[in-house]
């Protein structure tokens, strides 16, 4: 998700300073006429309110749902319900669009429902998720606290709960999702508890949790929904059945057909069947919806594969433009594998360790200080990413090579053997490195890893079975 966004956040700045401006702006009642004039007065009386209900000029779905919505809150003689689903509305979007934008006009719909109902639980509720999502994970815990000890619902929990996964507190979340799910049974539960097990090394249940998350799920809801059998989806990959990881994508493109996450785990299953060509598909329809550090790499190196430098270049010159922005720990993850701009890659971790101690941000760090020669504290921040046992193909590929960088050949190959049955969930460019480090050590899990029959590429991005050198 980005940090900063393009569209909506200029649009937001641009409306509130013509709001200020102009407050005749800020409803438009032509059509709707308020049941109430203490309810039309709360409304115009306050900035955050008129930012939320400026009418949209889109003409798209969403842009209509966006209206349609407005309308009511302009007419409820209680239009705080309203403004609480206009609010997740904006939630929705965020995550569909992939843009930060829409969580600013959520917390504005937060701000008028503070307005309308002061000291409300639905507003508290909405302004965490938003936290959550703009990564700001120690104010997101502060707010489910405060939800759990005046109300505690279902989603109060799973609220903390997500907050304290991000700080790494895994423990401490699973208690919160333990009582979510006591709370209210149903997709949203199931899926945490899903993805907490598979951080714990739990590949099996985390399937099989998140084989109920599906089975919950409602097509009414199709965007939890694809996201779930997504999740599964790469769950299933992992596994080894590739096939029923496919008609995992299938099912979430069905009802959400463009899910980037579905087209992005698409892209790698052809790869890893060596579909090369029929992988560029999807990937770059992944790309176009999700521009994201992690699909536009996996893209680069997809492009390589199929000698499509001049494409690929391109590809990866939009990732160093926006990439910083659009997700930093995976930007900081593509300069240190590419042995580019390390100490930028260790800065840019370092940063988002102040507010995501999770393993992912300790293993980004662990890297980038690899990649700028500190094996001392890379050695110390990977054993934090491997601490809570978490079975992922990044996580064992880097301590292998960081072993290795400390001059500790057991431990490499021991890391490098827990990899191999995982080598098909790394990009491309990082399974050559890992083949280059056991072909070089000369041990036996070379072997498990090397596949000399398909195309390669290094970490630097020469396609190495076209004769790079």
């Amino acid at each position: 998700m980005k940090y900063f966004t393009s569209s909506p956040s200029r649009w937001l700045i641009a409306l509130t300073i013509s709001l200020l401006a102009n407050p005749v702006l800020a409803v438009d009642t032509a059509k709707a006429k308020p049941a109430t004039n203490s309810a039309s007065a709360m409304l115009e009386s306050c900035v955050a309110c008129r930012i939320v209900l400026a009418p949209s000029t889109g003409t798209n779905q969403f842009d209509q749902e966006v209206l349609q919505a407005q309308r009511k809150v302009k007419t409820d003689s209680t239009p705080g319900a309203s403004l609480e689903q206009l609010g997740w509305l904006y939630v929705a979007n965020a995550r569909r669009a992939n843009d930060a934008g829409f969580y600013k006009l959520a917390e504005q719909c937060a701000a008028c429902l503070d307005k309308i109902n002061p000291h409300s639980s639905e507003a508290l509720l909405l302004r965490g998720h938003v936290m959550h999502n703009l990564h700001q994970f120690k104010e997101a815990e502060a707010v489910a606290r405060e939800l759990v000890a005046t109300r505690e619902l279902g989603f109060d929990h799973g609220l903390l709960g997500d907050a304290l996964m991000e700080q790494g507190r895994l423990t401490e979340a699973a208690e919160s999702y333990q009582r979510m799910v006591d709370l209210k049974p149903g997709l949203q539960a199931y899926a945490r508890i899903a993805h907490l097990r598979w951080l714990k090394g739990d590949l099996a249940g985390a399937i099989e949790v998140m084989e109920m998350a599906t089975h919950a799920a409602s097509p009414r809801d199709p965007e939890s929904l694809a996201w779930v059998y997504v999740r599964l989806g790469g769950y299933l990959f992992q596994s080894g059945d590739r096939i029923k990881a496919g008609n995992a994508c299938t099912i979430a493109l069905e009802h959400q057909p463009n899910c980037g996450p579905a087209f992005s785990l698409q892209g790698r299953l052809l790869l890893a069947a060596e579909k090369t060509p029929a992988a560029l598909v999807p990937l770059r329809r992944a790309v176009a919806l999700l521009p994201l550090p992690e699909t536009q790499w996996l893209l680069a190196d997809a492009l390589r594969l199929n000698n499509r430098e001049e494409e690929a270049r391109t590809v990866e010159k939009e990732l160093l433009t926006s990439g910083v922005m659009e997700d930093p720990r995976s930007f900081s993850l593509y300069l240190a594998t590419r042995g580019e701009q390390t100490e930028r890659a260790v800065r840019l971790a370092e940063a988002e360790l102040k507010s995501r101690t999770d393993v992912f941000t300790y293993d980004a760090l662990a890297w980038a200080l690899h990649a700028a020669g500190k094996t001392n504290d890379a050695q110390r921040n990977m054993e934090r990413a491997l601490a809570e046992g978490t079975e992922d193909a990044r996580l064992f590929f880097h301590a292998a090579i960081i072993a290795a960088a400390a001059g500790d050949p057991p431990g490499s190959e021991s890391w490098a053997k827990k990899t191999a049955p995982l080598a098909h969930l790394l990009l491309p460019s990082e399974r050559n490195y890992l083949q280059n480090l056991v072909g070089s050590a000369k041990n036996s899990v070379a072997n498990a890893l090397a596949h000399p029959d398909s195309k390669t590429i290094s970490p630097d991005g020469r396609n190495l079975s076209a004769g790079g050198n």
